[in-house]
C-alpha cells in the first residue's frame, strides 16, 4: 500500500509529508497525472533557432510573471513599491528582476566612480571607501531573506482583502547577497568605547537614515556590492547597500553613503514616525528589529485556480528573522487539525524556506493555513493573537497566519479565521 492509499495525515485529505521526501514514492504515485503519448515533431524544431545576446531574458510566454503592483504616492514616479510575484515561483532564491522595491524617493543613478563610504562618529581614525578599495577587501555570501516591515500589512484590515499572494505578502524575497563585513571597515576605524550605535544614511534624495545598534553591526552586518552573483542592481542599492539579516528592510540601507558612530540611537523620522508599532494605549513600539516568524502558502492562493478533484500539492515558503525554520505545518480544514509539510533540502538560517505538502482535495470548500516554527521555539501566531493591544491604525510587523479558501468551483479567496 501506498501513501496515497494510506490514511491521511491531518483531517480533509492532507497526506503524509513522506510523499515528498522520499523520491520512490512520488514515481508510483497519483501526484501525477500524464499519460504517455507519442511526440511530434513542433514547429519550433523544424528551422534554427534565435541568435545568442548579451544578457538572456525570460520566455515570452512567461511575460506574466513581473513585481506587481506597482504603485506611487500621489505627485511621485518612485515613492512606493513593487512586490515580488511569489505564487509564480519555486525555491528560495528571487530572480533579481523579480526582487520586491521599496523606495522612498526613486532610484537615484550614481555613478560608482564617485560613490564614496564615509564612517566616522566615534571613531579613532575616520575613514573613506572608493569602491575601488573595497574591491581589496575579503568578501562573504550568504543566502537570506530581506522583508519589509509592512508586508502583509493589508492582513491588518476588518475584512479580507481580494489580492493576490504578490500583492498581500509581496514585500519579502530571498537573494545570495555579496560584500564585505562592515565589522572589518569599523575595526579598522577603531570604534571608541562610548561608541554602541551607528547611523546609517542612503545617497537617495530622501536621505534614508536609520539606527542600528553596534552589536548587531559586529555580528553580520556586511556592506553589500552583489547580488544573486551580480553588481547589485539600482532598484536594491547600487553601487552598495547596507544588509543586516533577519532585520526590518529599511534599516538594511540602500545606496549606502556614511556610517556614523553614536552612543545612543539618532531617533531618525524613518524610525519614530514611521516604522514603529503603535498599540491600543496611544503608545508607540520603537525599534522591533527582527522579523518574525511567518509563513505563507503560495499555491494554491488567490487567483490560482483548482482543477478538477484529485491529489494536489501545497507549496509555500517559511522565515524567521530568529534564524532557521524549524517546522511548518499545514491544516485543509481551517485549522482543526495539521500535518508537517516536508522542508525542500535548503533550510538556511534567515532565509526563506521551501515547504510543501501533498493534499487530496475531494472538491469541496476548504480552507488551506500554513504554520511556520522556528529553531527558537517561535511559533507563528494567528491573526487574533497579533490583533492584540495593537492600535486599529498599526500597520507594521504583522506576521499572522494567512487563510485561504478554495470554493468548490476551485476559485481561492483570502478569508480570516
Amino acid at each position: 500500500m501506498s501513501e496515497f492509499d494510506a490514511p491521511p495525515a491531518a483531517g480533509n485529505g492532507l497526506l503524509d509529508r513522506r510523499v515528498f521526501l522520499r523520491a520512490g514514492i512520488i514515481g508510483g504515485a497519483a501526484l501525477m497525472t500524464a499519460n504517455a503519448t507519442a511526440l511530434e515533431r513542433e514547429k519550433w524544431m523544424q528551422m534554427p533557432g534565435a541568435g545568442m545576446s548579451e544578457s538572456g531574458a525570460p520566455s515570452g510566454h512567461e511575460s506574466h510573471i513581473v513585481r506587481s503592483p506597482i504603485g506611487s504616492q500621489p505627485g511621485t514616479t518612485g515613492a512606493g513599491a513593487s512586490r515580488t510575484p511569489l505564487q509564480f515561483l519555486d525555491g528560495v532564491i528571487t530572480p533579481s528582476r523579480l526582487h520586491f522595491e521599496r523606495h522612498h524617493s526613486g532610484i537615484p543613478d550614481i555613478d560608482p566612480a564617485q560613490h564614496k563610504l564615509l564612517i566616522h562618529g566615534l571613531v579613532e581614525r575616520p575613514l573613506t571607501f572608493s569602491m575601488e578599495a573595497l574591491a581589496r577587501y575579503p568578501t562573504v555570501s550568504r543566502i537570506q531573506f530581506l522583508e519589509c516591515s509592512g508586508n502583509s500589512g493589508t492582513s491588518l484590515a476588518s475584512e479580507p482583502v481580494q489580492a493576490s499572494c504578490a500583492q498581500i505578502h509581496g514585500l519579502v524575497s530571498a537573494s545570495e547577497w555579496g560584500g564585505v563585513p562592515l565589522s572589518v571597515l569599523l575595526e579598522e576605524a577603531g570604534v571608541k568605547a562610548e561608541g554602541k550605535w551607528i547611523v546609517a544614511d542612503g545617497a537617495d534624495a530622501a536621505m534614508m537614515s536609520r539606527s542600528v545598534p553596534l552589536d548587531k553591526i559586529m555580528d553580520d552586518a556586511i556592506v553589500a556590492l552583489y547580488q544573486n552573483g551580480e553588481p547589485l542592481r539600482p532598484s536594491n542599492g547600487y553601487p552598495m547597500r547596507l544588509f543586516l539579516p533577519g532585520w526590518e528592510g529599511n534599516m538594511s540601507v540602500k545606496w549606502l553613503r556614511t556610517i556614523k558612530v553614536l552612543d545612543r540611537p539618532a531617533m531618525t523620522k524613518d524610525e519614530t514616525s514611521k516604522y514603529s508599532d503603535l498599540q491600543a494605549d496611544g503608545v508607540s513600539k520603537l525599534f522591533s528589529f527582527p522579523m518574525g516568524v511567518k509563513s505563507v502558502i503560495t499555491s494554491p492562493s488567490f487567483g490560482l485556480s483548482m482543477g478538477a478533484a484529485g491529489v494536489y500539492q501545497i507549496s509555500g515558503i517559511a522565515w524567521s528573522g530568529a534564524g532557521k525554520i524549524r517546522r511548518v505545518e499545514v491544516s485543509a480544514d481551517g485549522g482543526k487539525s495539521w500535518a508537517d509539510a516536508a522542508l525542500d533540502a535548503h533550510v538556511l538560517p534567515k532565509c526563506l524556506t521551501r515547504f510543501r505538502s501533498a493534499w487530496r482535495w475531494d472538491g469541496s470548500a476548504a480552507v488551506i493555513l500554513s504554520r511556520a516554527t522556528d529553531e527558537a521555539g517561535n511559533v507563528q501566531p494567528s491573526r487574533e493573537v497579533v490583533l492584540k493591544g495593537r492600535s486599529s491604525a498599526a500597520f507594521y510587523h504583522y506576521n499572522g497566519i494567512q487563510a485561504w479558501r478554495v470554493g468548490a468551483d476551485g476559485e481561492v479567496s483570502n478569508v480570516y479565521v
